[in-house]
C-alpha cells in the first residue's frame, strides 16, 4: 500500500516534469489532432450507409488515432524517456534513493496512461465538434477497458524494448523501427484490403497492435449491438504485456550501459 501510494505521488512530479518542458507537452497533444485533420483531408468525411444506420466516415478514424495515441504515449514516449534518463544517471539515481523502484516506475506508467486517456478525450472532443464524429455512449465502458489493457501491455512492453537500447542516441532508431512497420500494417494508417497480400495481413495478426486496433474500432462503432467488448483481441493484447513483463523483469537496467 505504501508503495502504491508513494507512486501515486510520483505521477505528480511526472507532471512537474512534463509541465516545464512545453514545447514537448505541446506537440504530444498536438500530435494526434493533425492526423485527424490529414486523414479528413486524405480520406474524406463523406457519409457512410452501414446496416445500423448512416455516419461519418471520421467516425472509425478517432479508434485509429486512439490506438496511435496509445503507442506514442505508453509505447514510444516511455521507451525512449527510459533510455535519455538511463544515459543521464537519473535511474541509477533514484535507486540511491529512499523511493522504491516499483513506486517510480509505477508513478511514470500512470502518468503517461493519463496522458494516453486524455489524448484520446481531446481527439474524440475534436472528432465531435468539427467533422460530426459520432460518439458511442453504450460500448464507452468497453471502450475505456480496452484503452486501459492497451496503454498497460504497451507500457510493459516499453519497458521491454528499453533493454535492447544500447544507448539514448540509438533509442529513436529501435522504438521507430519496432513500431512504424506495425502501423501500416495493422489497421491504423491504413486498413488492409482483401488487394493485399495475404501474408500481410497474417504478419499483423502476430503482433499487439492490430488487437488493439480491432477492439477500439468495435467498442467506438456507434452500431454495435453488443457490449463492443472484443475478449479475444484484449487477451492476446494482454498476453503480449505479459511477455513484456517477463522480459523487462528479466533484462532490465538502471545502471547505463557500457
Amino acid at each position: 500500500m505504501r508503495t502504491l501510494k508513494l507512486g501515486l505521488r510520483q505521477v505528480y512530479y511526472e507532471f512537474l516534469a512534463f509541465y516545464r518542458n512545453p514545447a514537448s507537452a505541446f506537440f504530444t497533444f498536438a500530435f494526434p489532432l493533425i492526423f485527424l485533420v490529414i486523414f479528413n483531408l486524405l480520406f474524406g468525411n463523406e457519409l457512410l450507409e452501414l446496416p445500423g444506420g448512416t455516419t461519418r466516415i471520421s467516425t472509425f478514424y478517432v479508434p485509429a488515432i486512439a490506438a496511435l495515441a496509445v503507442i506514442n504515449s505508453c509505447y514510444t514516449g516511455l521507451a525512449m524517456g527510459m533510455a535519455i534518463s538511463r544515459d543521464q544517471g537519473l535511474l541509477k539515481r533514484v535507486r540511491g534513493t529512499p523511493l522504491p523502484a516499483s513506486a517510480f516506475l509505477i508513478g511514470r506508467v500512470a502518468f503517461l496512461t493519463l496522458v494516453a486517456l486524455v489524448l484520446v478525450g481531446i481527439v474524440t472532443a475534436f472528432g465531435a465538434i468539427f467533422y460530426d464524429v459520432d460518439v458511442p455512449t453504450g460500448t464507452a465502458p468497453a471502450f475505456v477497458l480496452s484503452l486501459a489493457v492497451g496503454a498497460a501491455a504497451f507500457c510493459l512492453l516499453g519497458l521491454a524494448v528499453t533493454t535492447f537500447i544500447p544507448n539514448a542516441d540509438a533509442a529513436p532508431a529501435i522504438v521507430n523501427a519496432s513500431i512504424l512497420p506495425l502501423l501500416f500494417i495493422s489497421d491504423v494508417f491504413i486498413r488492409i484490403d482483401t488487394d493485399s497480400p495475404r501474408w500481410l495481413g497474417l504478419v499483423g495478426d502476430l503482433f499487439p497492435l492490430k488487437h488493439l486496433s480491432a477492439a477500439l474500432q468495435t467498442a467506438f462503432n456507434p452500431f454495435e449491438t453488443g457490449s463492443g467488448l472484443e475478449l479475444t483481441h484484449l487477451g492476446i493484447v494482454a498476453l503480449w504485456g505479459a511477455f513484456g513483463a517477463v522480459i523487462a523483469l528479466r533484462r532490465f537496467s538502471w545502471a547505463p550501459r557500457d
